[in-house]
């Protein structure tokens, strides 16, 4: 018997999973991200998520990993602290044709961080919004080595908590940035040298 409730759905927009519908379990400080952002975002993408490795760090939902995987990633790791909001995304997702390109993991962002290897192409940070440690991330994940030279780091946040060109590590440039709505996005693309 389930006591989680689904007052949520969230809708793949393009690709071969386009039109699967997604329940959204209730949890403290899940925010799906919505069609609008995720149309945006993938539009600014275009071809660069075909055959990209992917992180999505606060996967909560897991709309931008899946949208990703829909429109032809190779791979995407969805990390997750909460095993309730992990749980449902696995059972959401169990018989999806080509669900085993994804890699469910149920840790703390930082803890995770200090143990990933192997760079990406595409690393998707939507913390929860009350989160003032979106730079740090971004810093962690340049540190680490885990964006490869010209990945994308995605950055959802609420309306003017985003972050600044100038707030950036310099080996992070600004290609687009956005708000629809009350959300902010950002789109940063990592340079080596």
């Amino acid at each position: 018997m389930s006591h989680k409730k689904h007052t949520n759905q969230v809708r793949i927009i393009a690709g071969e999973w386009r039109g699967r519908r997604l329940p959204v379990i209730e949890a403290p400080g899940l925010r799906p991200t919505g069609d609008r952002v995720r149309e945006t975002l993938f539009n600014w993408l275009g071809p660069h998520v075909i055959g990209a490795r992917c992180l999505d760090l606060f996967a909560g939902s897991g709309a931008l990993g899946l949208e990703s995987l829909s429109r032809g990633a190779a791979s995407v790791i969805f990390v997750e602290k909460s095993q309730a909001v992990l749980d449902g995304l696995i059972e959401a997702t169990r018989a999806w044709p080509g669900i085993d390109k994804a890699e469910f993991v149920c840790a703390d962002a930082n803890d995770w961080l200090m143990h990933a290897h192997a760079p990406f192409d595409l690393v998707f940070l939507d913390p929860p919004f009350e989160s003032t440690c979106i730079g740090q991330w971004c810093r962690a994940l340049v540190q680490q080595g885990l964006v490869r030279d010209g990945g994308r780091i995605y950055l959802e946040s609420a309306k003017g908590q985003g972050l600044s060109e100038e707030a950036l590590d310099p080996s992070l440039s600004m290609e687009r940035q956005k708000v629809i709505g009350q959300v902010e996005i950002s789109l940063v693309r990592y340079h080596s040298g």
